[in-house]
């Protein structure tokens, strides 16, 4: 897979939810090779606190407008810099980095917590058939995502800790009434490890194919510092920028 490195333009870049901001860049090369599943390593230039570059799932490509969106949460000081960012400020952006998601035919459940429901955007738009979404959170506040999914989804089910808004409970609380009720194909989930662990083990008693998008604190992005390995159920050890971040469940839950 081809990867680029540029200085990307922001052309967007604004919050859509409390602390939590999508950033919109022109960055023509990887819009047009990025695929659903793949990420970013980002750094602003010039930044002194930024010794290393930041990994971020692509939100969107369109190889059409020339540009990517990554969805991020402010979290420390690089990224409460990018929020400062102004339209026509500049990133370095390398990508696209990674595997992506397997593209399966027929109907897919993509079940999403917190920012992990960021990459299952692209999923949806890169799928041949619309998908079923379940997505989680806390509460009310945390599933706005539901405005952003809903032109993309043929469903989406919610649920949240407190019972705000949709199922009360979590993601694996209303999963095994929602593979029962859906005629589905396969599952893709990305979010909190616990909640991925849940889903596969859920979804394998199904008998259905199950994909999970991982998330590990990454320093190069293309697998030399060894940074991100894990070792697989089958004892191989593997990296997660490399050879992920979407992996067969399997390998990774017993």
């Amino acid at each position: 897979m081809r990867k680029f490195v540029t200085d990307a333009p922001v052309l967007e870049n604004a919050p859509i939810a409390e602390g939590i901001y999508r950033m919109v860049l022109h960055a023509e090369k990887i819009a047009i090779t990025a695929r659903a599943g793949q990420f970013l390593m980002v750094m602003k230039p010039g930044d002194a606190a930024a010794f290393l570059r930041r990994p971020f799932g692509i939100a969107d490509a369109d190889a059409v407008a020339g540009t990517v969106t990554i969805i991020y949460r402010l979290v420390g000081k690089g990224t409460k810099a990018f929020a400062r960012m102004k339209a026509g400020e500049m990133l370095s952006v390398e990508g696209p980095l990674g595997q992506g998601f397997t593209l399966r035919e027929g109907r897919q459940l993509l079940v999403g917590g917190g920012l992990g429901i960021a990459p299952l955007i692209f999923l949806a738009k890169s799928l041949p058939e619309k998908p079923v979404f379940l997505i989680g959170g806390k509460n009310e506040r945390e599933v706005f995502w539901k405005e952003l999914l809903e032109p993309l989804a043929e469903k989406i089910y919610i649920t949240t800790d407190d019972g705000s808004v949709g199922t009360k409970g979590f993601t694996t609380t209303l999963l095994p009434e929602v593979l029962q009720s859906e005629q589905l194909a396969g599952v893709v989930t990305c979010g909190p490890m616990i909640m991925m662990k849940g889903v596969a083990e859920i979804v394998k008693e199904a008998g259905l194919p199950c994909e999970v998008s991982l998330e590990k604190r990454m320093a190069c992005g293309i697998g030399v510092c060894l940074g991100c390995t894990f070792e697989t159920t089958s004892g191989v050890r593997k990296k997660v920028c490399a050879d992920g971040p979407v992996f067969d469940a399997r390998e990774v839950f017993a």
